[in-house]
């Protein structure tokens, strides 16, 4: 949604209010059709009753430009004419509209072709504001870039090395012709003294004479002081299309602003609607002129040099000196028709005529003035890459191996890294969720302890039974046995530990006898037991924290493919254009340029802005609005599109939209910052 589609839409409802609160008109509006069919054809002849057929057309080229049932809004100049076409309104058919057919036409017919032309003049007056808008945007970037120029020798410099083929060519086509007019026959050769020859004949010394004289007479003037910069003439071109862009700017925002402000000014209130019912030609009358003031806009937007001012003065004058308007507004009969008719046609002649040549005169002046286009900039590095393809031909050639050698292990380093640190992980990471028993961390084996913890065991009991307590004992028991394997499995070795005390005192005995080794070993199994009972509780904290550890393994290649992707993204939507960037920067730029305008303006008596300044304030809010769009919720933006309706709003006074600005900076502060 774009302004001119709202200013579409608010003059359809308009047109809509104005055509309802006729008395001819019949209250069922959408059922004309079925009941116009029960009709039979005998009476389609006869004074004030409809044509059941004519109104179903005139309902199908209603359909198509009505706003609210087309999908797209704004319709293109060809949709519009055969919208027209479809009614049998276009100029092949308007021509056949005698003064029989006329009497004969019902005034619900006439109210309908009134209506179904009235939207089409809508459509037409959103289509050239919208182009105007789409038109005076880019040229400020041109303005930008001859500014960047200006402020750089360099830039200079490199601009007249980029145009200089150009050059070369105008001055080749320029001396072509001036020594081709010069051998003209019958007038003589005109040349220097130092070229003329005595004789009349041909010669080379001649026509060399004639091409320096050609030469000479092209070469721009050349500046008095020996200090002036030799990029003085450069620079006073730059300067040159630079201010015809300016101009050309200021003269589009100036268009702009005439038309959606003086364009199509339909007021919907009830005042406006007890006169419409009154004098049923008023608003009639004022989208004749409407379509006169388009005609005189584009018509003269791109041929006039002068300012906004004279623009201003030549479109009002060229409206009211129009004597087919002036005939048309000032006739009070019922014979509309001839007004419809005249209507038509003009929008006819905009839409075929106008629209067109001012989109090719627009686009020439922004050829001629705008910055170069990329084959005049790029020409250079364009040849030296030519140049030196060879040269890089054969420098690839002679690396022919080691470059597919890069190319195979970049290819394979890439799908290793995305096997082994993206597509394994992942499959680890869901191996843990699904408690996969292959995914498991573990430290150590499950089986391991149990065998050691056994091992001790026999190894306790084996050694109490071989050497009972006291002196005298007598075997130990099963009892006895199994108490100490009790203790054992609970880390008591007390049995054992005993013994070892007892031949500390005797170690050459207990070594003799081999309980004293006997003991440490068995202490030796202890440590190794109790070293695999830490690690086991090591183990089971991993365990506990598997899932843990599968996202970190995850996360560097992750990391990684979402740089690339976001380097790539970024890359691809850098070169999308300047006009799409969505930072917050721009719309805190967008709501500056808005402040200056309104800040710099000079109102007129009533306070209200000039058609060039709410021109230049309508571009900058449509930019505006855009991005808001894309960065804004939808209950959010509708809120800001009433402040933007505003802002719009051009009787509201230059005093009051800058507070406005204002309310916006601080109400949508979080999306303008």
């Amino acid at each position: 949604m774009s302004l001119a589609l709202d200013l579409v839409r608010r003059i359809d409802l308009q047109l809509d209010k104005l055509h309802w609160a006729k008395e001819t008109f019949f209250q069922s509006s959408p059922v004309l059709t079925s009941t116009f069919v029960a009709t039979s054809p005998s009476d389609d002849s006869d004074y004030g009753i409809p044509d059941a057929t004519r109104i179903g057309e005139l309902h199908a080229a209603l359909k198509l430009l009505t706003t609210t049932t087309n999908r797209d809004g704004l319709l293109s100049r060809e949709q519009i004419h055969s919208a027209l076409v479809l009614a049998k309104l276009s100029n092949g058919t308007t021509d056949c509209r005698d003064q029989s057919y006329i009497a004969s036409v019902s005034s619900i017919e006439q109210d309908l072709e009134w209506l179904l032309v009235s939207k089409a003049v809508a459509q037409t007056h959103g289509l050239i504001i919208q182009l105007l808008l789409e038109q005076t945007l880019p040229l400020g970037w041109d303005v930008w870039y001859w500014d960047e120029v200006l402020t750089s020798s360099f830039y200079l410099g490199l601009y007249s090395i980029q145009t200089s083929p150009l050059r070369l060519c105008q001055l080749g086509r320029y001396v072509y012709a001036d020594v081709r007019s010069r051998l003209r026959p019958g007038r003589g050769i005109q040349s220097s003294d130092k070229t003329q020859t005595a004789s009349s004949a041909w010669s080379w010394s001649t026509f060399y004479g004639l091409v320096k004289d050609s030469i000479r007479d092209h070469r721009p003037a050349r500046p008095k002081s020996r200090l002036a910069s030799p990029l003085m003439f450069y620079r006073s071109e730059v300067r040159s299309k630079q201010q015809r862009l300016k101009t050309f700017r200021e003269l589009s925002a100036c268009g702009l602003g005439i038309l959606v402000d003086e364009g199509m000014n339909l007021d919907g209130d009830e005042s406006e609607m007890r006169r419409a019912k009154n004098d049923k030609h008023a608003w009639k009358t004022v989208v004749l002129k409407s379509v006169a003031l388009m005609e005189s806009v584009l018509r003269n937007l791109t041929v006039s040099d002068s300012g906004y001012h004279e623009l201003e003065d030549l479109v009002f004058t060229s409206v009211e000196d129009d004597t087919e308007l002036s005939h048309a507004s000032s006739s009070t009969d019922d014979g509309s028709d001839q007004r419809l008719t005249l209507m038509v046609n003009r929008l006819e002649l905009v839409l075929q005529e106008h629209l067109p040549n001012h989109v090719s005169n627009s686009e020439g002046l922004v050829g001629k003035y705008g910055r170069p286009s990329r084959t005049v900039r790029y020409w250079l590095p364009a040849i030296a890459l030519l140049l030196s393809s060879s040269t890089l031909l054969r420098i690839a050639m002679n690396r022919k191996a080691q470059l597919a050698t890069w190319v195979r292990d970049l290819g394979a380093t890439t799908v290793d890294f995305w096997n082994n640190w993206v597509v394994e992980p992942v499959r680890k990471v869901v191996g843990t969720i699904r408690h996969n028993k292959d995914a498991e961390i573990a430290i150590m084996s499950k089986e391991s302890l149990k065998g050691d913890q056994a091992s001790l065991e026999r190894m306790v009991v084996d050694f109490a039974r071989d050497n009972p307590p006291g002196s005298n004992a007598g075997p130990i028991g099963d009892t006895e046995l199994a108490k100490v394997r009790e203790k054992v499995r609970e880390g008591d070795l007390t049995p054992v530990l005993r013994a070892y005390e007892k031949d500390l005192r005797r170690p050459f005995m207990g070594t003799v006898r081999g309980d004293l080794i006997r003991a440490l070993l068995i202490q030796v199994q202890k440590t190794k037991v109790d070293v695999e009972i830490a690690v086991g509780g090591i183990d089971a904290l991993l365990k506990s924290q598997e899932l843990v550890f599968g996202f970190v393994g995850l996360t560097p290649g992750v990391l990684v493919c979402l740089g690339l992707c976001r380097w790539v993204g970024g890359a691809f939507d850098g070169r999308k254009g300047r006009a799409e960037q969505e930072s917050s920067g721009q719309r805190l730029r967008l709501l500056r340029n808005i402040d200056r305008i309104l800040v710099g303006s000079l109102p007129s008596n009533n306070g209200m802005l000039s058609y060039k300044d709410h021109g230049m304030l309508l571009c900058e809010i449509h930019v505006l609005r855009q991005s808001a769009r894309r960065v804004m919720p939808g209950n959010i933006f509708a809120e800001f599109l009433e402040e933007i309706n505003e802002l719009v709003d051009l009787h509201t006074g230059v005093e009051r939209q800058i507070r406005v600005v204002d309310r916006i900076r601080w109400a949508y502060h979080q999306w303008m910052n």
